[in-house]
């Protein structure tokens, strides 16, 4: 028995052994597995599509962050811009210019543009490409309010395209680009084709595709901007996508100066509605949300104090338009009050963004309507004689039930109830009455030699 028992336990410790042993080689495995596939070029896709604004900046900063943290070999940002906020450009660019790892921008696909905004990015990077039927360029600072492009004097003409220039040479020089024919982008606004861009040493490759590119790019030596060299080693890599998140998408939706807008006007609204008629509670919820994701992108753009007073303005001549008389005149400048503001809202001096004319328009004449039409309401309800309680019964005749003596508490019928009342003068039975004056339960009444008796008794 003692035979078995040693038998049994030498059994399960060489159980026990074999089991350690396939643990701790499973481990190294996985580790060596691990460290094998961890030794593939990462290549972080980024996409830098529609106009530069601060939360596409955000993305194509954080981006950059984890291609840094994955130890990425190379960043490739894919991108077809209009322009965008110059703000939000300059951030793009410090953060391209600092990033630990290789950048390439690449103006794709066909048909795509990198102009204005996008064309300071584009010279940027590392390594610039563009595909076939692409243009770039055309990036002088304009002043421009709801698309509409404003005159400005010489002398800060002069200042914002000498800015410009000097922000495009700082870096561009340093990446061995042309930085002349760069500047030609901001002083007469010319574009480029991809191939005239090349020979022109603006950028680097014409590629079909990225995988062209990357092939290309690959054993290449790239000179970051700190003067350092690095080479790419991209014979076998693996691309790994860095997408919006559903927060940044709905963001990026909120701050569109068109959206941004909306929302202003219809948190106004809705708060000034609720005030208007307490107690509806649906306008207040609408609006209370509405303002707070308009205050949100306010914060992120470039918002211009000019255009909020003017749209406050806008809403102070509408209440005074139901108020008082003006035929139409308080009504007319409220509304060339809030176009004016809309498209001064958003100040963009580098692009065309800002709030469209299409939608102050089509926000500002419902709203003028909607809100003196409320105004109006409220003014006329201030009139109306009160529909419930005591107080309604003011102006009201009534029956003597069994006769009144001058300054003797005694019973009238009005509205078919019974109610205790004083009169001044004596008042037969039957008599009718009005009422006058009201005082906790009891009514002061004077005789109403007009109204007959029968006529009220109901």
């Amino acid at each position: 028995m003692k035979w078995h028992l040693v038998s049994r336990t030498s059994s399960y410790k060489i159980l026990a052994g074999i089991a350690a042993a396939f643990f701790l080689f499973s481990c190294v495995a996985r580790s060596l597995h691990a460290e094998q596939h961890n030794t593939q070029p990462i290549v972080m896709d980024l996409k830098l599509d529609g106009e530069v604004e601060p939360v596409l900046a955000t993305y194509i900063d954080e981006g950059l962050a984890d291609a840094a943290r994955r130890n990425a070999s190379l960043a490739l940002i894919t991108m077809d811009t209009p322009g965008g906020l110059s703000d939000s450009m300059k951030d793009i660019i410090q953060h391209v210019l600092a990033s630990p790892v290789p950048v390439a921008v690449y103006v794709s696909p066909t048909g795509a543009r990198g102009a204005s905004a996008g064309f300071f990015i584009l010279l940027s990077a590392d390594v610039a490409a563009m595909a076939p039927g692409t243009r770039t360029g055309a990036a002088s600072p304009i002043i421009a309010i709801g698309g509409f492009t404003i005159g400005v004097d010489e002398t800060l003409r002069k200042k914002i395209m000498n800015d410009a220039m000097a922000f495009l040479r700082s870096y561009s020089e340093k990446r061995g680009r042309n930085a002349k024919l760069a500047e030609t982008a901001v002083t007469d606004a010319r574009a480029f084709t991809e191939t005239e861009a090349l020979d022109g040493k603006l950028i680097d490759y014409v590629a079909t595709t990225p995988e062209e590119l990357l092939r290309h790019l690959n054993g290449k030596v790239v000179t970051r901007f700190d003067g350092t060299k690095t080479t790419l080693a991209l014979a076998t890599y693996q691309r790994v996508s860095f997408e919006l998140s559903a927060r940044q998408k709905f963001l990026a939706r909120i701050i569109e100066p068109d959206m941004f807008f909306l929302l202003l006007i219809l948190g106004t609204l809705g708060l000034y509605a609720e005030f208007t008629h307490p107690g509806a509670v649906l306008p207040g919820v609408v609006g209370g949300i509405c303002s707070v994701l308009a205050l949100y992108a306010m914060h992120l753009l470039p918002v211009n104090l000019a255009g909020i007073l003017l749209i406050v303005i806008a809403v102070t001549l509408f209440v005074l338009e139901a108020k008082y008389t003006s035929h139409g005149i308080l009504l007319a400048g409220g509304v060339i009050a809030m176009i004016f503001g809309a498209i001064f809202l958003i100040r963009s001096p580098l692009t065309s963004g800002g709030v469209s004319v299409g939608m102050a328009i089509a926000v500002t004449l419902p709203f003028a309507a909607i809100s003196v039409f409320l105004m109006r309401l409220v003014l006329r309800s201030r009139k109306w004689k009160p529909a419930v309680g005591a107080e309604q019964m003011l102006g009201e005749w009534g029956v003597a039930t069994s006769g009144l003596q001058s300054g003797v508490e005694g019973m009238i019928r009005i509205h078919g109830e019974n109610w205790r009342a004083i009169a001044q003068r004596d008042v037969a039975a039957g008599g009718a009455v009005e009422v006058r004056k009201i005082a906790g339960l009891t009514l002061y009444v004077e005789p109403a030699k007009t109204l007959e008796a029968t006529k009220v008794s109901s």
